[in-house]
């Protein structure tokens, strides 16, 4: 900037300018953030509407539909999901008779998930979870772009005062077995 700039006034034009572009930036992150929770609320409704599931729901019956045999605790550990929110999600799908628990027969101490063929007829029509198709993007970039992703979300995840917030990998919005609740 010249002489004649500062002279005439000009740094007050510029810090507006500067704040304008500022905030504009801020404003764009809240629409993206907002952009995400809203396509994971979205995908919560189409999934809830076609199966009757949850997010959390059909990851379970997923894995149990790939690992014959798992425990509560296996599978908890499995989907990054706290041992008692799985056996809340699993008493509710057993509720509904798609998945049932049986006793080990070497270890009786043991009890394991399975499902039901009403369970494998759900999952035929159910769509993907929406973090199987991020998953599957996310993968695809260089290291260097999933490492600023990472530490960018970490810091929003910080700003937003939610780093101790507890959470797992499964996207979906409201309590992770809300939908049970009601049957």
């Amino acid at each position: 900037m010249s002489v004649l700039g500062i002279v005439s006034g000009n740094i007050p034009a510029q810090k507006k300018n500067r704040r304008d572009k500022d905030m504009n930036r801020y404003e764009e992150v809240l629409v993206a953030l907002r952009r995400i929770i809203r396509a994971t609320d979205l995908h919560s409704r189409q999934l809830s509407k076609i199966s009757g599931l949850t997010a959390p729901q059909l990851l379970i019956l997923q894995l149990l539909r790939q690992q014959e045999e798992l425990t509560v605790g296996e599978v908890a550990q499995r989907v990054s999901l706290s041992q008692a929110t799985v056996t809340t999600i699993i008493d509710r799908l057993e509720k509904r008779h798609l998945v049932r628990r049986e006793r080990g027969s070497s270890d009786k101490r043991k009890v394991f998930v399975y499902l039901t063929p009403e369970a494998n007829d759900i999952l035929v029509d159910a769509p993907r979870p929406l973090q199987d198709s991020f998953i599957q993007q996310f993968q695809d970039l260089h290291d260097w772009e999933q490492t600023m992703i990472l530490s960018a979300l970490e810091r929003v995840a910080y700003m937003m005062d939610a780093q101790h917030i507890d959470a797992s990998p499964v996207l979906d919005v409201g309590a992770l077995d809300r939908l049970a609740r009601h049957t």
